[in-house]
């Protein structure tokens, strides 16, 4: 059957191999959430003199997050009798989905791109933003006043730094010329962005960590607060499925940050020796790694911080930082 259609349709081959390919990159995305939760781990260890995961889990704690995921599916599932029972099921699906759609306009290499779309970085943009709709409805469904605020907090913070992050990568654009996230990284052939941007970088960067609710911005998920925020009233696969969205964006975010700012596959000059999919790898993992030490460093500041950060101070400095890349353009 499969055959028949191969032959009758070739955009069914097409189909499939994008199909394979899709299969393929959420594997490896599962792979590295599951393990960058272990690194996550090791290095709050090191950084607070703690070994981390080392006995259980075998060598090196290794199986451990996967124990810890085995754990959560096999968990009860549980749903509150007052809860709105849809909005609850589906709410965890609608965070997901846009985390992964997002992947689709990255180039991770030159060679390697589920689509190379026009304006990539305007998609990337309006879908990740998409993610806070299943944030606020499972707040909304979970009919818990704590979830509740957690979710008004989420969609308060999204809006917020969503201003910024749009006006940081405005500079960026204009260096370029394009949305094109391909034609982004070959502007950056001679020079990363990184040195006509470090204001521009320095905002993404901090605009990013706050949509992605990770310490110092946590606060929908502040558990001294709101017990556990948004996802208190979920348990097993569900709150896997929050949990997991939080680490995909967070590997968008850092392969997009590499792509913007850090050259994408491009090397050093005096090492282009070294294959460009390593030098990939290794800007997004200091990324990675730089996501975590922020996490075990600056303490969670409170909600009026939060939103004066983002309107008095990231807002204004990202305007400036427009005027001056369009006087910095004209004598590139």
């Amino acid at each position: 059957m499969v055959q028949q259609l191969l032959q009758a349709d070739p955009s069914f081959k097409v189909f499939l191999t994008f199909f394979g390919l899709a299969t393929l990159m959420l594997f490896a995305v599962l792979g590295f959430v599951t393990y960058a939760i272990l690194a996550e781990r090791k290095v709050m260890g090191y950084m607070q003199l703690r070994s981390g995961p080392s006995v259980t889990g075998g060598r090196f704690g290794l199986l451990q997050t996967v124990a810890d995921v085995l754990k959560l599916l096999l968990k009860e599932d549980v749903i509150p009798h007052a809860a709105d029972r849809k909005l609850f099921i589906l709410a965890p699906v609608i965070t997901f989905i846009p985390a992964f759609m997002v992947l689709a306009a990255i180039p991770f290499t030159e060679n390697f791109q589920f689509a190379d779309i026009g304006i990539g970085l305007l998609y990337y943009i309006g879908i990740s933003g998409l993610s806070v709709l299943g944030i606020v409805l499972g707040g909304w469904a979970s009919n818990n006043k704590y979830s509740l605020i957690g979710g008004m907090r989420a969609a308060a913070q999204m809006i917020s730094y969503e201003i910024p992050l749009v006006l940081s990568v405005i500079g960026v654009i204009l260096l370029a010329g394009s949305l094109n996230l391909n034609n982004i990284v070959a502007a950056q052939e001679h020079m990363w962005f990184i040195v006509y941007q470090p204001i521009g970088f320095f905002i993404f960067f901090i605009a990013s960590v706050a949509e992605l609710n990770r310490v110092p911005f946590d606060l929908p998920e502040a558990e001294s607060e709101l017990v556990a925020g948004y996802h208190v009233e979920y348990s097993g696969f569900r709150f896997a499925f929050f949990m997991l969205a939080e680490y995909v964006y967070m590997f968008a975010a850092a392969a997009l940050i590499t792509v913007l700012f850090l050259g994408g596959w491009h090397p050093l000059p005096f090492l282009d020796f070294i294959p460009g999919a390593l030098w990939f790898a290794f800007k997004f993992m200091l990324i990675i790694f730089v996501l975590l030490w922020i996490r075990f460093t600056f303490p969670r500041i409170r909600g009026d911080q939060l939103m004066e950060f983002a309107w008095k101070v990231l807002i204004p400095i990202a305007l400036i930082n427009i005027f001056m890349t369009a006087i910095l353009k004209e004598f590139l």
